[in-house]
């Protein structure tokens, strides 16, 4: 039984009866309206004072019948789980567990069974997307475990020796006693991200999981550890390399189209989502392919013409012949949802992109209950502008070097010359630090960010590439972005769209057997000769004509600019008033109130940044936004 949920529960020696337990569950009822369970347990012997609450809210796709309720228990009445996601591999890892004495067709009987035979090491067994949290009697330990590449979320909060756990923020932000203190020192981080990657949360004292992660709490002591990880996983499979363009043109054929298979299993409608563009496109080809009648296909359009990517999808709908649904959606539409953020993204976030994917999965929520997506391909496949980038970049590297140390000649400094350079220039002169180095930016856009909140920051950049250990830029950066901007941004953004409307996405191209055959792979077939996602374009060719899918990469996107600069702009203006933020306490009233009218006035902060300055507001926007709906 695959089921998407919400999950919430703790770990306390403190009193926390069952209807605080379900008022904390019921925020989620958005990710699944379909069932409920709620139940505390205590634990025994030395351990003799904490009790354990679980609780889910289940949205059900497959058998939907009561054998799936959780939580669930093992049949000894040792183990208890409260799971959110899909076990993909479950059939298979059935018939290797048949010994069990299995009463449902659950996968979440299949993490009980596997837990009994292997340990915690059941993670390493299970392939799919997750969010467990389980409790085992004869040990008296609670497991917290993620999935891989952070498709489902798992907060935690950790308060006197006691841990408290949900799939939001929502839940813990009812539970009585939570502290709501602004963690300041990332805000700089965010405002320039626009969005708050694991392990770090808005709030103190509350993280998330990270991806690949297993959270032990054993009599009060936590142990977190990685069961998957991005960089060791790339080594371990580069042991094995494939550079054939034939052989890894069908292995990973073979290897989606059973990811994409896998991935159709449903007792309810299912689709997907199609924007034209090359992932959504093969994703799509290949569900059509290996389906009996027209794949359910979405699609959304603007009538600002520049953002608009629906005539370009219905194209190759016509052409692989689904059952297409597209709708043009007006800004009115568009103002509803950005009132509905904070609700649904009860973190500040705010890659605006999430309006668009919102509405899609609005869209197809009307007519399905589960949709495949094409995220990942960019990650995973180097499909993204800035992979390009970082090749010319990393080429302009040694003169970047040069120039800098002459413009930091005493005197030369002193007259400010490096910062009167051409903006690209500027950008690849000012790049020195080795932990960032494909993390370029415009030095004026981080340094508001970095002006916007007084004291002690965090680095708006993740100050880390050297542990990857690999020379080519592009790689590096495509490695850096699967452990932050992926889990982080995108899975985040997805998740919080469909679960807003009900509707379980699935990623076939983050599968684990995808993702590390993506790993054996030379870089040449990645990038080859200037051409990003050389591979997935050549097998998407195999369903569909180049001149369909063959345009330059748009996304899905807001026109930004325009809202804040028109609608949004009272609104902006109220939320930067240096009144405001003087008795609100976390931005400079002055620095802040003046970046914010000279946006309004200009769209930069000066002559020649190189820099239009929407994004930057729109995180400052949102956060205000999150503020007034969750601290007053």
């Amino acid at each position: 039984m695959f089921k998407m949920c919400g999950i919430s529960g703790f770990v306390t020696k403190k009193h926390i009866d069952i209807p605080t337990l379900k008022a904390m569950n019921d925020t989620m009822i958005h990710r699944g309206p379909d069932d409920e369970g709620v139940e505390i347990y205590e634990m025994k012997g030395s351990f003799s004072g904490y009790s354990v609450g679980f609780a889910q809210r289940r949205l059900s796709i497959i058998d939907l019948s009561p054998l799936g309720h959780q939580p669930m228990h093992s049949q000894d009445g040792r183990i208890s789980v409260v799971f959110n996601g899909e076990i993909y591999n479950f059939l298979e890892l059935k018939k290797e567990l048949k010994d069990y004495g299995f009463k449902s067709d659950s996968d979440t009987e299949v993490i009980i069974a596997a837990y009994l035979k292997w340990g915690i090491d059941f993670t390493r067994h299970i392939n799919g997307m997750f969010a467990i949290a389980l409790f085992d009697r004869e040990t008296q330990d609670v497991y917290l475990v993620r999935d891989r590449i952070g498709k489902k979320p798992l907060y935690y909060e950790l308060e006197e020796g006691n841990i408290y756990f949900a799939s939001e923020l929502k839940p813990l932000m009812v539970r009585p006693g939570f502290s709501k203190k602004i963690r300041r020192e990332i805000l700089s981080r965010y405002l320039y991200q626009q969005y708050i990657n694991a392990p770090d949360t808005i709030f103190e004292n509350v993280y998330k999981l990270e991806p690949g992660s297993v959270l032990t709490f054993s009599g009060g002591n936590i142990k977190t550890e990685k069961y998957w990880d991005i960089k060791d996983t790339y080594f371990r499979m580069q042991k094995n390399p494939v550079s054939d363009l034939g052989t890894a043109k069908q292995e990973l054929k073979d290897i989606l189209t059973k990811s994409v298979r896998q991935r159709m299993i449903s007792d309810v409608p299912l689709g997907t989502f199609l924007s034209g563009g090359y992932d959504s496109s093969l994703v799509t080809a290949i569900a059509q392919s290996v389906s009996n009648e027209p794949v359910k296909t979405f699609s959304i359009g603007f009538n600002e013409e520049r953002f608009n990517e629906a005539r370009f999808a219905k194209e190759v709908a016509d052409h692989l012949g689904t059952d297409h649904t597209e709708l043009y959606i007006s800004e009115d539409e568009m103002y509803e949802l950005v009132e509905s953020i904070p609700q649904y993204y009860d973190e500040p976030f705010a890659d605006s992109s999430q309006i668009a994917t919102m509405m899609v999965s609005k869209l197809a929520k009307s007519k399905v209950t589960v949709a495949l997506s094409g995220d990942g391909g960019d990650e995973f496949f180097c499909g993204y502008n800035i992979y390009e980038r970082m090749a010319q970049a990393q080429k302009l590297d040694g003169i970047g070097g040069v120039v800098h140390a002459l413009t930091n000649i005493p005197g030369i400094k002193n007259a400010g010359l490096e910062d009167k350079l051409p903006f690209k220039a500027r950008v690849v002169s000012k790049n020195r630090n080795p932990e960032t180095k494909t993390q370029l930016g415009s030095p004026g856009y981080l340094s508001a960010a970095l002006k916007m909140v007084p004291g002690e920051q965090i680095p708006c950049n993740y100050e880390f590439e050297s542990r990857y250990g690999v020379k080519n830029w592009q790689i590096r950066r495509m490695l850096l972005d699967m452990d932050t901007y992926l889990p982080g941004d995108i899975l985040c953004k997805v998740d919080r769209a469909s679960m807003k409307y009900s509707l379980e996405s699935r990623c076939p191209i983050l599968d684990k057997e995808v993702m590390e055959y993506s790993f054996r792979l030379s870089h040449d077939l990645k990038y080859h000769n200037g051409i990003k996602k050389y591979i997935l374009k050549e097998i998407a060719y195999d369903y569909i004509p180049k001149e369909l899918l063959e345009r330059p990469k748009t996304g899905f996107g807001v026109p930004l600019d325009k809202w804040l600069r028109g609608p949004l702009k009272e609104q902006l203006l109220s939320m930067c008033d240096t009144a405001f933020l003087k008795e609100q306490g976390l931005f400079d009233p002055a620095y802040t109130s003046g970046f914010v009218n000279s946006y309004l006035e200009k769209g930069d902060l000066g002559p020649a940044t190189g820099a239009n300055y929407s994004k930057l507001t729109w995180s400052f926007f949102v956060f205000q936004q999150w503020y007034q709906k969750w601290i007053g």
